[in-house]
């Protein structure tokens, strides 16, 4: 018998949902595996909340297959995923304790106090565990969000939107808490319109545009791809005549040499070490990921 841990957390085959003979998500397929942080982005509307519905079996494909942990999904695999939604919804007025007590006997797991107790400590909320979920305010009520969703220990994490509604403090420990899972080889789908938070923390990314996949694979194979053929440049010396560069646009730090497609940027630190004065920094242009989203969506979001 094969270990779990020979499976992909999750395996998205060519699935296809429509409504109203509107096809919203359109032979989308990527694969999950443990110890991975994998980004779903895409603009409003594009069919990210529908691939995770899927995902979770709150509703069916219309064609296509899905398997999470190795197998078609089950009430048994159900509770071994842990889900974020983007619309939150807690009992106002359960207990913190009670509130996470009780979502976790949901996915049929035992919790022990003294892990609801450690998991509050660690957001520095366990001397909030005596009140109710409508006397705390709206970043304290999406750490319980978040902590609910993790409780049961789950195999599989699924995010949507989770820094909404956070401070920069608490934005930097749910990130902090976030790698803590995949080095415990947990596999965790993020989605968010906050393309630095994908940038920092994503492994890989599925970009989906009007229920398709338009990118899919590494983050660093993707940037690579869509970088520019230019390198930035702090120079003490002459910038103008060298070989090569087709436009110079200057910043407040740094130039940025865009070279023609015969040139490598190897050939333009040698013609400026051949020069006076002093490379202070020379480096690829290396475009962001929202950068690339405007580039491959083809309109703002």
């Amino acid at each position: 018998m094969k270990d779990e841990g020979a499976f992909s957390a999750a395996d998205v085959n060519n699935v296809v949902k429509s409504y109203s003979n509107k096809r919203v998500v359109n032979e989308v397929s990527f694969s999950l595996a443990q110890g991975e942080i994998f980004g779903l982005i895409g603009p409003n509307g594009a069919g990210k909340t529908t691939i995770i519905r899927m995902m979770i079996d709150i509703i069916k494909p219309d064609s296509g297959d899905i398997h999470i942990l190795g197998k078609r999904i089950s009430e048994d695999t159900k509770n071994r995923i842990g889900y974020l939604p983007e619309e939150r919804g807690l009992y106002k007025k359960l207990t913190v304790l009670k509130t996470l007590t009780y979502l976790s006997a949901l996915k049929n797991s035992n919790v022990e106090n003294s892990r609801i107790e450690e998991l509050l400590k660690r957001v520095d909320l366990l001397p909030h565990k005596d009140k109710k979920i409508e006397e705390l305010s709206r970043g304290m009520g999406q750490l319980i969000q978040f902590l609910a969703t993790i409780i049961h220990n789950p195999k599989l994490i699924i995010l949507d939107e989770p820094f909404a509604g956070l401070d920069p403090v608490n934005t930097e420990l749910l990130k902090e808490i976030i790698l803590e899972l995949r080095s415990q080889n947990k596999a965790i789908v993020l989605s968010t319109h906050r393309m630095n938070e994908v940038e920092e923390l994503c492994d890989r990314i599925l970009m989906i545009d009007r229920g398709r996949s338009v990118l899919y694979g590494r983050l660093v194979d993707i940037k690579k791809e869509y970088r520019n053929n230019s390198v930035f440049v702090d120079f003490s010396g002459r910038l103008d005549g060298l070989k090569g560069v087709t436009e110079r646009r200057d910043k407040e730090k740094y130039s940025e040499l865009f070279l023609d497609d015969k040139t490598t940027s190897k050939e333009i630190l040698k013609q400026l070490m051949s020069r006076e004065g002093e490379v202070r920094r020379f480096g690829l242009s290396t475009p962001s990921l929202r950068e690339i989203f405007l580039k491959v969506v083809g309109r703002k979001q």
